[in-house]
Protein backbone atom coordinates (compact mmCIF):
# COMPACT_ATOMS: atom_id res chain seq x y z
CA UNK A 1 0.00 0.00 0.00
CA UNK A 2 1.31 3.45 -0.92
CA UNK A 3 2.05 6.11 1.68
CA UNK A 4 -0.89 8.17 0.45
CA UNK A 5 -3.26 5.19 0.64
CA UNK A 6 -2.08 4.47 4.17
CA UNK A 7 -2.68 8.10 5.13
CA UNK A 8 -6.21 7.91 3.76
CA UNK A 9 -7.01 4.80 5.79
CA UNK A 10 -5.46 6.40 8.88
CA UNK A 11 -7.42 9.64 8.52
CA UNK A 12 -10.67 8.22 7.13
CA UNK A 13 -12.45 8.27 10.54
CA UNK A 14 -11.57 11.96 11.01
CA UNK A 15 -12.66 12.76 7.46
CA UNK A 16 -15.96 10.94 7.94
CA UNK A 17 -16.54 12.81 11.18
CA UNK A 18 -15.92 16.13 9.43
CA UNK A 19 -18.40 15.23 6.68
CA UNK A 20 -20.98 14.35 9.33
CA UNK A 21 -20.32 17.67 11.06
CA UNK A 22 -20.94 19.80 7.96
CA UNK A 23 -24.19 17.94 7.38
CA UNK A 24 -25.38 18.25 11.00
CA UNK A 25 -24.00 21.82 11.40
CA UNK A 26 -23.85 21.51 15.19
CA UNK A 27 -20.76 22.15 17.31
CA UNK A 28 -17.74 20.00 16.57
CA UNK A 29 -14.03 20.70 16.44
CA UNK A 30 -11.26 18.35 15.42
CA UNK A 31 -8.57 20.38 17.15
CA UNK A 32 -8.64 21.67 20.76
CA UNK A 33 -8.68 25.47 20.91
CA UNK A 34 -7.11 25.81 24.37
CA UNK A 35 -3.33 26.47 24.27
CA UNK A 36 -2.82 23.97 27.05
CA UNK A 37 0.31 21.99 27.78
CA UNK A 38 -1.87 19.07 28.83
CA UNK A 39 -3.18 18.91 25.27
CA UNK A 40 -0.26 19.95 23.11
CA UNK A 41 2.63 18.96 25.39
CA UNK A 42 4.11 20.68 28.43
CA UNK A 43 6.91 22.30 26.41
CA UNK A 44 4.84 23.04 23.29
CA UNK A 45 4.41 26.76 23.98
CA UNK A 46 8.08 27.33 24.77
CA UNK A 47 9.12 25.21 21.80
CA UNK A 48 6.81 27.17 19.53
CA UNK A 49 8.18 30.50 20.75
CA UNK A 50 11.72 29.24 20.27
CA UNK A 51 10.86 28.04 16.77
CA UNK A 52 9.41 31.44 15.89
CA UNK A 53 12.39 33.32 17.33
CA UNK A 54 14.81 31.12 15.41
CA UNK A 55 13.23 32.40 12.19
CA UNK A 56 13.95 36.06 12.94
CA UNK A 57 16.79 37.74 11.10
CA UNK A 58 17.41 34.60 9.01
CA UNK A 59 16.74 33.36 5.49
CA UNK A 60 13.67 31.11 5.36
CA UNK A 61 15.03 28.15 3.49
CA UNK A 62 12.56 26.70 0.99
CA UNK A 63 13.91 24.81 -2.01
CA UNK A 64 11.62 26.55 -4.48
CA UNK A 65 11.99 26.41 -8.27
CA UNK A 66 13.28 29.53 -9.95
CA UNK A 67 14.88 31.00 -6.81
CA UNK A 68 16.98 33.96 -7.89
CA UNK A 69 17.61 35.81 -4.64
CA UNK A 70 15.85 36.92 -1.48
CA UNK A 71 12.94 39.19 -0.61
CA UNK A 72 10.82 40.18 2.37
CA UNK A 73 10.26 43.26 4.50
CA UNK A 74 7.91 42.32 7.35
CA UNK A 75 7.52 44.78 10.20
CA UNK A 76 5.54 43.73 13.24
CA UNK A 77 2.66 45.89 14.48
CA UNK A 78 4.31 45.36 17.86
CA UNK A 79 7.10 47.65 16.74
CA UNK A 80 10.05 45.73 15.27
CA UNK A 81 11.33 44.27 12.01
CA UNK A 82 11.26 40.51 11.61
CA UNK A 83 14.31 40.56 9.34
CA UNK A 84 13.35 37.34 7.55
CA UNK A 85 14.39 36.82 3.93
CA UNK A 86 12.26 34.58 1.70
CA UNK A 87 13.11 33.06 -1.68
CA UNK A 88 12.52 35.47 -4.54
CA UNK A 89 11.35 33.28 -7.41
CA UNK A 90 11.14 33.66 -11.16
CA UNK A 91 7.44 33.43 -11.85
CA UNK A 92 7.74 31.47 -15.06
CA UNK A 93 9.87 28.79 -13.42
CA UNK A 94 7.58 28.61 -10.41
CA UNK A 95 4.44 28.12 -12.48
CA UNK A 96 6.13 25.68 -14.86
CA UNK A 97 7.07 23.53 -11.87
CA UNK A 98 3.52 23.71 -10.52
CA UNK A 99 2.06 22.61 -13.86
CA UNK A 100 4.57 19.79 -14.13
CA UNK A 101 3.65 18.52 -10.66
CA UNK A 102 -0.06 18.21 -11.35
CA UNK A 103 -0.48 15.09 -13.55
CA UNK A 104 0.82 12.67 -10.92
CA UNK A 105 -1.24 14.33 -8.23
CA UNK A 106 -4.40 14.22 -10.34
CA UNK A 107 -3.80 10.57 -11.24
CA UNK A 108 -3.44 9.60 -7.57
CA UNK A 109 -7.18 10.01 -7.11
CA UNK A 110 -9.39 11.66 -4.49
CA UNK A 111 -8.64 9.20 -1.68
CA UNK A 112 -4.88 9.64 -1.89
CA UNK A 113 -5.18 13.40 -2.11
CA UNK A 114 -7.56 13.56 0.85
CA UNK A 115 -5.25 11.44 2.96
CA UNK A 116 -2.25 13.63 2.21
CA UNK A 117 -4.23 16.84 2.76
CA UNK A 118 -5.48 15.73 6.17
CA UNK A 119 -1.95 14.71 7.14
CA UNK A 120 -0.76 18.23 6.29
CA UNK A 121 -3.45 19.69 8.55
CA UNK A 122 -2.51 17.31 11.37
CA UNK A 123 1.11 18.38 11.14
CA UNK A 124 0.13 22.02 11.13
CA UNK A 125 -1.80 21.35 14.33
CA UNK A 126 1.35 19.98 15.93
CA UNK A 127 3.06 23.31 15.15
CA UNK A 128 0.19 25.49 16.32
CA UNK A 129 2.27 27.46 18.81
CA UNK A 130 4.98 28.35 16.32
CA UNK A 131 2.38 29.45 13.78
CA UNK A 132 0.53 31.34 16.53
CA UNK A 133 3.57 33.44 17.37
CA UNK A 134 4.25 33.99 13.67
CA UNK A 135 0.67 35.21 13.27
CA UNK A 136 0.67 37.31 16.41
CA UNK A 137 3.78 39.25 15.45
CA UNK A 138 2.79 39.77 11.82
CA UNK A 139 -0.95 40.40 12.15
CA UNK A 140 -0.97 42.23 15.49
CA UNK A 141 -3.40 39.77 17.05
CA UNK A 142 -3.16 39.14 20.79
CA UNK A 143 -1.69 35.73 21.62
CA UNK A 144 -4.85 33.77 22.45
CA UNK A 145 -6.61 34.96 19.31
CA UNK A 146 -3.51 34.22 17.25
CA UNK A 147 -3.29 30.69 18.66
CA UNK A 148 -6.94 29.94 17.99
CA UNK A 149 -7.36 31.74 14.67
CA UNK A 150 -4.08 30.61 13.08
CA UNK A 151 -4.05 27.26 14.85
CA UNK A 152 -7.07 25.07 15.67
CA UNK A 153 -9.75 27.29 14.10
CA UNK A 154 -7.81 27.66 10.85
CA UNK A 155 -7.10 23.93 10.84
CA UNK A 156 -10.80 23.24 11.33
CA UNK A 157 -11.58 25.48 8.36
CA UNK A 158 -8.98 23.54 6.34
CA UNK A 159 -10.48 20.18 7.30
CA UNK A 160 -13.94 21.55 6.54
CA UNK A 161 -12.84 22.45 2.99
CA UNK A 162 -11.26 19.02 2.54
CA UNK A 163 -14.46 17.37 3.77
CA UNK A 164 -16.65 19.36 1.37
CA UNK A 165 -14.36 18.54 -1.55
CA UNK A 166 -14.06 14.89 -0.59
CA UNK A 167 -17.83 14.56 -0.29
CA UNK A 168 -18.37 16.06 -3.73
CA UNK A 169 -15.71 13.89 -5.38
CA UNK A 170 -16.86 10.74 -3.58
CA UNK A 171 -20.34 11.16 -5.08
CA UNK A 172 -18.89 10.53 -8.54
CA UNK A 173 -18.26 6.83 -9.27
CA UNK A 174 -15.10 5.98 -11.17
CA UNK A 175 -16.83 3.36 -13.32
CA UNK A 176 -20.40 2.14 -13.97
CA UNK A 177 -22.17 -0.24 -16.32
CA UNK A 178 -24.99 1.58 -18.10
CA UNK A 179 -27.77 -0.64 -19.49
CA UNK A 180 -30.77 0.53 -21.48
CA UNK A 181 -33.54 -2.01 -22.10
CA UNK A 182 -34.52 -2.61 -25.76
CA UNK A 183 -37.72 -3.96 -27.20
CA UNK A 184 -35.83 -6.64 -29.08
CA UNK A 185 -32.79 -8.51 -27.91
CA UNK A 186 -30.74 -7.83 -24.81
CA UNK A 187 -30.14 -4.47 -23.22
CA UNK A 188 -27.84 -1.89 -24.74
CA UNK A 189 -24.79 -1.96 -22.44
CA UNK A 190 -22.07 0.67 -22.11
CA UNK A 191 -19.14 0.82 -19.72
CA UNK A 192 -18.75 4.40 -18.51
CA UNK A 193 -15.76 5.87 -16.72
CA UNK A 194 -15.64 9.16 -14.82
CA UNK A 195 -12.44 10.94 -13.90
CA UNK A 196 -11.89 14.00 -11.72
CA UNK A 197 -9.96 16.59 -13.71
CA UNK A 198 -8.45 19.51 -11.78
CA UNK A 199 -9.06 23.04 -13.02
CA UNK A 200 -5.42 24.12 -13.05
CA UNK A 201 -3.02 26.09 -10.91
CA UNK A 202 -4.61 27.84 -7.96
CA UNK A 203 -3.43 31.03 -6.29
CA UNK A 204 -4.18 31.88 -2.68
CA UNK A 205 -3.76 35.60 -1.96
CA UNK A 206 -3.23 35.92 1.77
CA UNK A 207 -4.45 38.78 3.94
CA UNK A 208 -2.50 40.58 6.64
CA UNK A 209 -4.96 40.11 9.49
CA UNK A 210 -5.93 36.41 9.36
CA UNK A 211 -3.46 34.80 6.94
CA UNK A 212 -4.11 31.20 8.00
CA UNK A 213 -7.83 31.30 8.86
CA UNK A 214 -8.69 32.99 5.58
CA UNK A 215 -6.00 31.29 3.50
CA UNK A 216 -6.45 27.64 4.42
CA UNK A 217 -9.92 27.01 2.91
CA UNK A 218 -8.83 27.95 -0.62
CA UNK A 219 -5.46 26.27 -0.26
CA UNK A 220 -6.87 22.92 0.81
CA UNK A 221 -9.97 23.04 -1.41
CA UNK A 222 -7.75 23.49 -4.46
CA UNK A 223 -5.11 21.00 -3.37
CA UNK A 224 -7.43 18.12 -2.52
CA UNK A 225 -9.31 18.51 -5.82
CA UNK A 226 -6.06 17.91 -7.71
CA UNK A 227 -4.70 21.40 -8.31
CA UNK A 228 -1.28 22.82 -7.59
CA UNK A 229 -1.33 25.95 -5.42
CA UNK A 230 0.87 29.03 -5.35
CA UNK A 231 0.55 30.75 -1.98
CA UNK A 232 0.95 34.52 -2.29
CA UNK A 233 1.04 35.99 1.23
CA UNK A 234 0.47 39.62 2.14
CA UNK A 235 3.90 41.32 2.25
CA UNK A 236 3.45 42.06 5.95
CA UNK A 237 2.27 38.58 6.95
CA UNK A 238 4.44 36.09 5.06
CA UNK A 239 5.75 33.99 7.93
CA UNK A 240 2.57 32.07 8.94
CA UNK A 241 1.94 30.98 5.36
CA UNK A 242 5.62 30.27 4.70
CA UNK A 243 5.58 27.79 7.60
CA UNK A 244 2.39 26.31 6.15
CA UNK A 245 4.03 25.86 2.74
CA UNK A 246 7.06 24.29 4.41
CA UNK A 247 4.87 21.71 6.16
CA UNK A 248 2.82 20.98 3.03
CA UNK A 249 5.92 20.42 0.91
CA UNK A 250 7.39 18.13 3.55
CA UNK A 251 4.30 15.90 3.62
CA UNK A 252 3.97 15.85 -0.18
CA UNK A 253 7.59 14.81 -0.58
CA UNK A 254 7.31 12.07 2.06
CA UNK A 255 4.15 10.79 0.36
CA UNK A 256 5.88 10.39 -2.99
CA UNK A 257 4.51 13.50 -4.70
CA UNK A 258 6.19 16.50 -6.20
CA UNK A 259 6.51 19.17 -3.46
CA UNK A 260 6.06 21.86 -6.10
CA UNK A 261 2.34 21.20 -5.81
CA UNK A 262 2.54 23.88 -3.09
CA UNK A 263 4.88 26.83 -3.56
CA UNK A 264 5.35 30.31 -2.12
CA UNK A 265 5.62 33.63 -3.94
CA UNK A 266 6.81 36.28 -1.49
CA UNK A 267 7.09 39.97 -2.29
CA UNK A 268 7.22 43.41 -0.70
CA UNK A 269 4.87 46.39 -0.69
CA UNK A 270 7.38 48.30 -2.81
CA UNK A 271 7.60 45.51 -5.40
CA UNK A 272 4.21 43.75 -5.43
CA UNK A 273 3.77 40.70 -7.66
CA UNK A 274 0.14 39.70 -7.18
CA UNK A 275 -1.20 41.16 -10.43
CA UNK A 276 1.71 39.71 -12.38
CA UNK A 277 0.89 36.30 -10.91
CA UNK A 278 -2.89 36.18 -11.34
CA UNK A 279 -2.76 37.45 -14.92
CA UNK A 280 -0.67 34.44 -16.00
CA UNK A 281 -2.60 32.02 -18.26
CA UNK A 282 -1.53 29.02 -16.15
CA UNK A 283 -3.64 30.33 -13.25
CA UNK A 284 -7.16 28.84 -13.18
CA UNK A 285 -8.25 29.52 -9.59
CA UNK A 286 -7.79 32.59 -7.38
CA UNK A 287 -8.75 32.85 -3.72
CA UNK A 288 -8.63 36.35 -2.26
CA UNK A 289 -9.29 37.84 1.14
CA UNK A 290 -8.84 41.57 1.58
CA UNK A 291 -10.15 44.99 0.72
CA UNK A 292 -13.05 45.60 -1.67
CA UNK A 293 -11.05 47.67 -4.18
CA UNK A 294 -8.63 44.91 -5.18
CA UNK A 295 -11.24 42.21 -4.71
CA UNK A 296 -13.51 44.01 -7.17
CA UNK A 297 -10.62 44.31 -9.62
CA UNK A 298 -9.96 40.58 -9.44
CA UNK A 299 -13.62 39.75 -10.06
CA UNK A 300 -13.72 42.00 -13.14
CA UNK A 301 -10.36 41.37 -14.76
CA UNK A 302 -9.55 37.65 -14.74
CA UNK A 303 -11.75 35.99 -17.36
CA UNK A 304 -9.35 33.03 -17.55
CA UNK A 305 -9.72 32.14 -13.84
CA UNK A 306 -12.42 31.28 -11.35
CA UNK A 307 -12.17 33.92 -8.63
CA UNK A 308 -13.35 33.42 -5.03
CA UNK A 309 -13.44 36.59 -2.94
CA UNK A 310 -14.06 37.41 0.68
CA UNK A 311 -13.90 41.17 1.04
CA UNK A 312 -15.64 43.24 3.69
CA UNK A 313 -18.17 46.01 3.89
CA UNK A 314 -20.21 48.10 6.28
CA UNK A 315 -21.46 45.56 8.83
CA UNK A 316 -24.60 46.71 10.64
CA UNK A 317 -25.97 46.74 14.17
CA UNK A 318 -29.69 47.57 14.56
CA UNK A 319 -30.53 48.52 18.14
CA UNK A 320 -34.29 48.68 18.60
CA UNK A 321 -35.00 47.33 22.09
CA UNK A 322 -33.52 45.02 24.71
CA UNK A 323 -34.44 43.38 28.01
CA UNK A 324 -30.74 43.38 29.05
CA UNK A 325 -29.23 46.79 28.28
CA UNK A 326 -26.02 46.11 30.21
CA UNK A 327 -25.48 42.81 28.41
CA UNK A 328 -26.25 44.39 25.03
CA UNK A 329 -23.78 47.23 25.54
CA UNK A 330 -21.08 44.99 27.00
CA UNK A 331 -21.39 42.53 24.11
CA UNK A 332 -21.29 45.31 21.53
CA UNK A 333 -18.32 47.02 23.20
CA UNK A 334 -16.43 43.72 23.20
CA UNK A 335 -17.19 43.23 19.51
CA UNK A 336 -15.83 46.70 18.73
CA UNK A 337 -12.70 46.20 20.84
CA UNK A 338 -11.81 42.66 19.78
CA UNK A 339 -8.59 42.86 17.75
CA UNK A 340 -9.21 46.59 17.34
CA UNK A 341 -12.09 45.99 14.97
CA UNK A 342 -9.75 44.41 12.40
CA UNK A 343 -12.14 41.60 11.60
CA UNK A 344 -14.30 41.49 8.50
CA UNK A 345 -17.24 40.63 10.76
CA UNK A 346 -16.92 43.54 13.23
CA UNK A 347 -19.95 45.87 13.38
CA UNK A 348 -19.29 49.25 11.75
CA UNK A 349 -22.59 51.12 11.47
CA UNK A 350 -24.71 51.27 14.62
CA UNK A 351 -28.29 52.15 13.66
CA UNK A 352 -30.24 53.54 16.60
CA UNK A 353 -33.77 55.03 16.48
CA UNK A 354 -33.56 58.77 17.04
CA UNK A 355 -36.15 58.48 19.80
CA UNK A 356 -33.97 55.97 21.69
CA UNK A 357 -33.69 52.28 22.56
CA UNK A 358 -36.49 50.63 24.53
CA UNK A 359 -35.41 48.92 27.76
CA UNK A 360 -37.18 47.58 30.88
CA UNK A 361 -36.23 50.84 32.62
CA UNK A 362 -37.69 53.03 29.91
CA UNK A 363 -36.30 54.52 26.74
CA UNK A 364 -32.51 54.94 26.58
CA UNK A 365 -31.81 58.15 24.63
CA UNK A 366 -29.11 58.10 21.96
CA UNK A 367 -26.87 60.31 24.12
CA UNK A 368 -27.24 57.91 27.03
CA UNK A 369 -26.41 54.96 24.80
CA UNK A 370 -23.21 56.67 23.65
CA UNK A 371 -22.28 57.35 27.27
CA UNK A 372 -22.77 53.77 28.45
CA UNK A 373 -20.96 52.41 25.38
CA UNK A 374 -18.03 54.70 26.16
CA UNK A 375 -18.09 53.52 29.75
CA UNK A 376 -18.12 49.87 28.68
CA UNK A 377 -15.16 50.37 26.32
CA UNK A 378 -13.22 52.12 29.07
CA UNK A 379 -14.00 49.32 31.52
CA UNK A 380 -12.76 46.70 29.06
CA UNK A 381 -9.53 48.62 28.37
CA UNK A 382 -8.80 50.20 31.76
CA UNK A 383 -5.99 47.79 32.65
CA UNK A 384 -3.31 47.98 29.91
CA UNK A 385 -2.17 44.39 30.54
CA UNK A 386 -5.68 43.11 29.92
CA UNK A 387 -6.52 45.65 27.23
CA UNK A 388 -3.74 44.56 24.90
CA UNK A 389 -4.93 40.95 25.11
CA UNK A 390 -8.27 42.15 23.76
CA UNK A 391 -7.23 44.93 21.38
CA UNK A 392 -4.03 43.50 19.92
CA UNK A 393 -2.19 45.97 17.71
CA UNK A 394 -3.13 47.94 14.59
CA UNK A 395 -1.84 45.88 11.69
CA UNK A 396 -1.42 48.34 8.83
CA UNK A 397 -0.21 51.88 8.35
CA UNK A 398 -3.37 52.63 6.36
CA UNK A 399 -5.67 51.52 9.21
CA UNK A 400 -3.76 53.62 11.72
CA UNK A 401 -3.74 56.65 9.39
CA UNK A 402 -7.49 56.38 8.84
CA UNK A 403 -8.11 56.21 12.58
CA UNK A 404 -5.85 59.16 13.31
CA UNK A 405 -7.39 61.13 10.47
CA UNK A 406 -10.67 61.26 12.41
CA UNK A 407 -9.07 62.48 15.66
CA UNK A 408 -10.21 66.10 15.23
CA UNK A 409 -13.39 65.37 13.31
CA UNK A 410 -16.36 67.24 14.81
CA UNK A 411 -18.45 64.08 14.41
CA UNK A 412 -16.43 62.20 17.06
CA UNK A 413 -18.70 60.85 19.82
CA UNK A 414 -16.21 58.53 21.52
CA UNK A 415 -12.52 59.34 20.91
CA UNK A 416 -9.87 56.70 20.41
CA UNK A 417 -7.22 56.42 23.13
CA UNK A 418 -3.65 55.07 22.81
CA UNK A 419 -2.61 52.33 25.23
CA UNK A 420 1.00 51.49 26.05
CA UNK A 421 1.73 47.79 25.70
CA UNK A 422 3.47 46.53 28.88
CA UNK A 423 5.91 44.32 26.93
CA UNK A 424 6.10 46.03 23.54
CA UNK A 425 6.24 49.80 24.08
CA UNK A 426 6.37 50.51 20.34
CA UNK A 427 3.19 48.55 19.60
CA UNK A 428 0.41 50.62 18.09
CA UNK A 429 -2.54 49.91 20.38
CA UNK A 430 -5.71 52.02 20.19
CA UNK A 431 -9.24 51.84 21.58
CA UNK A 432 -12.24 52.12 19.20
CA UNK A 433 -13.49 55.46 17.92
CA UNK A 434 -17.17 56.25 17.38
CA UNK A 435 -18.42 58.87 14.92
CA UNK A 436 -21.91 60.26 14.54
CA UNK A 437 -23.50 60.55 11.10
CA UNK A 438 -26.82 61.11 9.42
CA UNK A 439 -28.50 58.49 7.27
CA UNK A 440 -27.44 60.25 4.09
CA UNK A 441 -23.83 60.83 5.17
CA UNK A 442 -21.46 59.06 2.73
CA UNK A 443 -19.45 57.98 5.77
CA UNK A 444 -21.96 55.21 6.51
CA UNK A 445 -21.51 53.78 3.02
CA UNK A 446 -17.71 53.49 3.23
CA UNK A 447 -15.77 50.57 4.62
CA UNK A 448 -13.81 51.90 7.62
CA UNK A 449 -11.77 48.82 8.42
CA UNK A 450 -10.33 48.87 11.93
CA UNK A 451 -11.39 50.49 15.19
CA UNK A 452 -13.80 53.02 13.65
CA UNK A 453 -17.58 52.76 14.07
CA UNK A 454 -20.38 55.08 13.00
CA UNK A 455 -23.60 55.77 14.89
CA UNK A 456 -26.57 56.71 12.72
CA UNK A 457 -29.74 57.96 14.40
CA UNK A 458 -32.64 56.83 12.20
CA UNK A 459 -36.23 57.89 11.93
CA UNK A 460 -37.65 54.77 13.56
CA UNK A 461 -37.08 51.04 13.10
CA UNK A 462 -38.47 50.87 9.57
CA UNK A 463 -35.94 53.46 8.44
CA UNK A 464 -33.16 51.54 10.20
CA UNK A 465 -34.06 48.25 8.51
CA UNK A 466 -34.38 49.93 5.12
CA UNK A 467 -31.04 51.69 5.51
CA UNK A 468 -29.33 48.46 6.60
CA UNK A 469 -30.71 46.65 3.55
CA UNK A 470 -29.73 49.44 1.15
CA UNK A 471 -26.19 49.82 2.54
CA UNK A 472 -25.64 46.07 2.39
CA UNK A 473 -26.82 45.76 -1.20
CA UNK A 474 -24.74 48.78 -2.22
CA UNK A 475 -21.54 48.49 -0.16
CA UNK A 476 -21.69 44.93 1.16
CA UNK A 477 -21.92 43.51 4.65
CA UNK A 478 -20.98 40.13 6.04
CA UNK A 479 -22.78 40.45 9.37
CA UNK A 480 -25.76 42.14 10.98
CA UNK A 481 -26.43 42.12 14.70
CA UNK A 482 -29.86 43.15 15.94
CA UNK A 483 -31.45 43.77 19.31
CA UNK A 484 -35.23 43.71 19.63
CA UNK A 485 -37.70 42.35 22.15
CA UNK A 486 -40.50 42.70 19.61
CA UNK A 487 -40.92 39.42 17.73
CA UNK A 488 -42.47 41.14 14.72
CA UNK A 489 -39.55 43.56 14.47
CA UNK A 490 -37.03 40.76 14.87
CA UNK A 491 -38.74 38.81 12.08
CA UNK A 492 -38.72 41.89 9.84
CA UNK A 493 -34.97 42.29 10.43
CA UNK A 494 -34.43 38.57 9.79
CA UNK A 495 -36.20 38.79 6.44
CA UNK A 496 -34.28 41.93 5.46
CA UNK A 497 -30.90 40.40 6.36
CA UNK A 498 -31.64 37.29 4.32
CA UNK A 499 -32.75 39.38 1.34
CA UNK A 500 -29.58 41.48 1.60
CA UNK A 501 -27.34 38.43 1.91
CA UNK A 502 -25.99 39.09 5.41
CA UNK A 503 -25.53 36.74 8.36
CA UNK A 504 -27.70 37.86 11.27
CA UNK A 505 -27.21 37.51 15.03
CA UNK A 506 -30.13 38.48 17.27
CA UNK A 507 -30.02 39.62 20.91
CA UNK A 508 -26.45 38.62 21.73
CA UNK A 509 -25.80 39.67 25.33
CA UNK A 510 -23.38 36.98 26.53
CA UNK A 511 -19.94 35.72 25.51
CA UNK A 512 -20.86 34.84 21.90
CA UNK A 513 -19.96 37.71 19.56
CA UNK A 514 -21.20 38.53 16.07
CA UNK A 515 -17.52 38.64 15.02
CA UNK A 516 -17.08 34.91 15.55
CA UNK A 517 -17.62 32.23 12.91
CA UNK A 518 -17.46 28.49 13.64
CA UNK A 519 -16.20 25.91 11.15
CA UNK A 520 -18.57 23.10 10.12
CA UNK A 521 -21.55 25.19 11.26
CA UNK A 522 -21.43 28.84 10.16
CA UNK A 523 -21.38 29.93 6.54
CA UNK A 524 -18.83 32.75 6.50
CA UNK A 525 -19.93 35.15 3.74
CA UNK A 526 -22.53 33.84 1.31
CA UNK A 527 -21.72 35.56 -1.97
CA UNK A 528 -25.04 37.39 -2.11
CA UNK A 529 -23.81 40.97 -1.73
CA UNK A 530 -20.64 42.96 -2.54
CA UNK A 531 -18.85 41.76 0.62
CA UNK A 532 -17.71 38.67 -1.30
CA UNK A 533 -18.71 36.27 -4.06
CA UNK A 534 -17.95 33.02 -2.22
CA UNK A 535 -18.70 31.32 1.08
CA UNK A 536 -16.44 29.58 3.56
CA UNK A 537 -17.56 26.93 3.12
CA UNK A 538 -20.25 25.56 0.86
CA UNK A 539 -20.54 23.19 -2.09
CA UNK A 540 -19.99 25.96 -4.64
CA UNK A 541 -16.64 26.76 -3.00
CA UNK A 542 -15.22 23.35 -3.93
CA UNK A 543 -17.22 22.12 -6.92
CA UNK A 544 -15.81 24.68 -9.37
CA UNK A 545 -12.25 23.51 -8.70
CA UNK A 546 -12.60 20.32 -10.74
CA UNK A 547 -14.45 18.94 -13.74
CA UNK A 548 -15.47 15.41 -14.69
CA UNK A 549 -14.10 13.75 -17.82
CA UNK A 550 -16.17 10.87 -19.17
CA UNK A 551 -15.36 7.86 -21.31
CA UNK A 552 -17.81 5.35 -22.88
CA UNK A 553 -17.12 1.92 -24.32
CA UNK A 554 -19.40 -0.88 -25.44
CA UNK A 555 -19.71 -3.45 -22.67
Amino acid sequence: MSVAATLFETHRPLLDRAVAAIEARGYWSAFPEAPSGRIYGETAKDDGLAGYRARLGQPFALDLPGTRGWTGQERSPYGFDLGIAYPDCDLGALLAAAVKAMPGWAAAGPEARAGVAVEIVKRLNARSFEIAYASMFTSGQPFLMAFQAAGPHAQDRALEAIAYAWREMARIPSQVRWEKPQSKGGPLAIEKGFRIVPAGVGVVIGCATFPAWNGYPGLFASLVTGNAVVVKPHPQAILPLAITVEVAREVLRESGFDPNLVTLLADTAERPRTVELVERPEVALVDFTGGPAFGDWLERNLPHAKVFTEKAGVNLAILHSTDDPKGMVRNLATSLCLYSGQMCTTPQNLLVPADGIRTPDGVMPVTAFVAVLDEAIRALTADPAGAVELLGAIQSDATLARLEGFADDPRVLIPSRPITHPRHPDARVRTPLLLGATADDPLAGRELFGPVAVLVATDGIDAAVGLAHDLTRRAGAITWVAHSTDDAVAERITDAAAAAGASLAVNLTGPVLVNQSAAYSDYHVNGANPAGNASLTDTAFVAARFRVAQTRRPA
